[in-house]
């Protein structure tokens, strides 16, 4: 096993241990394929992109396993503590935005995400994304007819 894992680049000052996943060409095109690592995007379609994949799958938990699941308005509940979570998670990018780029934090880097402005898109596209896709899956969701055992 110790003859696979080594450090990443022969660079032991790295902190970083290359393993046949973490340095295997599929996993770097996994990787690459993922919102926030693929070129091209801006920062607004990035943020709509990772909100829709965030709003679509964290209304599940919250209708099977919150409190009122079993009750009439068990989806609906779901649905807004999704609304509610997606809102504190906006506010977080918020106050991240503020702290790491605030006034006189902005920096000339490579990276369209590191500026006020991208920020404020991504964070603005996360929740446009999220709150949508969240209420398709309501809709999806309220569709579906209840199957009751009598």
């Amino acid at each position: 096993m110790a003859n696979f894992i080594k450090p990443y680049n022969d660079d032991p000052f790295v902190g970083h241990l290359a393993t046949p996943i973490t340095s295997s060409a599929v996993t770097r095109a996994i990787l690459q394929n993922l919102p926030a690592y693929r070129f091209g995007l801006t920062p607004l379609l990035r943020g709509l992109e990772i909100g829709l994949a965030h709003g679509y799958f964290l209304i599940g938990p919250f209708v099977k396993l919150g409190p009122l699941r079993n009750s009439d308005i068990g989806l609906l509940a779901g649905f807004l503590s999704t609304i509610g979570l997606i809102i504190i998670l906006t506010l977080g990018l918020t106050v991240y935005g503020v702290a790491a780029f605030g006034e006189g934090k902005s920096k000339a880097t490579d990276n369209e995400l590191q500026t006020k402005k991208s920020w404020d898109q991504f964070k603005g596209g996360f929740f446009v994304g999220a709150c949508g896709s969240a209420s398709f899956a309501f809709i999806c969701l309220s569709s579906i007819p209840t199957f009751t055992t009598n």
